[in-house]
């Protein structure tokens, strides 16, 4: 009698924590998801040593592992910190321009430098970096313009142009 109820309790044991672990994986794969931050390039909003939170839902349901999407019901918006994968980095930028919208490199004379007006804010762009965008004048369908809040700190689609849609994994909710 004695053996049945410890045999019992170890089965609910075992059952809560089999549970418990199916859980967490579904919200770290899915759902919710945390990231260390290290660089300085989301400086005024996120600092190096920073922890956020990332909403991974939010676009669609991904496929864990493969950086894509099984179902996607929602694009990034203008001003969404998203997080996505490049060059096999965890990467986290915000959107300044979302497909469609008007790309313009302009070049001050006066002072011999590329940039970009994108709202209240001027983006200086090296010579490279304003050769990389030729003749585009639209964001590409499917994909989105990202920068780091600390211009110059941030590797971003001013370096390695613009990000797919696809590729992106998260917004981030909060730290």
């Amino acid at each position: 009698m004695q053996k049945t109820k410890i045999t019992q309790l170890v089965k609910s044991i075992a059952f809560v924590i089999i549970t418990g672990f199916l859980i967490a994986f579904i919200v770290k794969f899915f759902i919710l998801d945390y990231q260390h931050i290290s660089g300085q390039s989301m400086i005024n909003t996120i600092h190096n040593g920073d922890t956020v939170f990332i909403n991974k839902i939010c676009y669609g349901l991904q496929i864990p592992f493969k950086g894509r999407y099984f179902l996607q019901w929602k694009t990034p918006e203008k001003n969404d910190v998203v997080f996505y994968m490049h060059d096999n980095k965890n990467i986290i930028k915000r959107c300044v321009l979302t497909q469609g919208e008007s790309v313009e490199i302009l070049y001050d004379s006066e002072y011999y430098f590329y940039y970009m007006d994108i709202e209240d804010r001027r983006v200086i762009l090296s010579a490279e970096q304003s050769i990389q965008f030729g003749e585009c004048r639209q964001v590409p369908k499917g994909y989105i313009f990202v920068l780091g809040d600390n211009d110059s700190a941030s590797v971003d689609s001013r370096d390695y142009g613009f990000v797919s849609v696809k590729n992106i994994t998260g917004k981030v909710i909060g730290k």
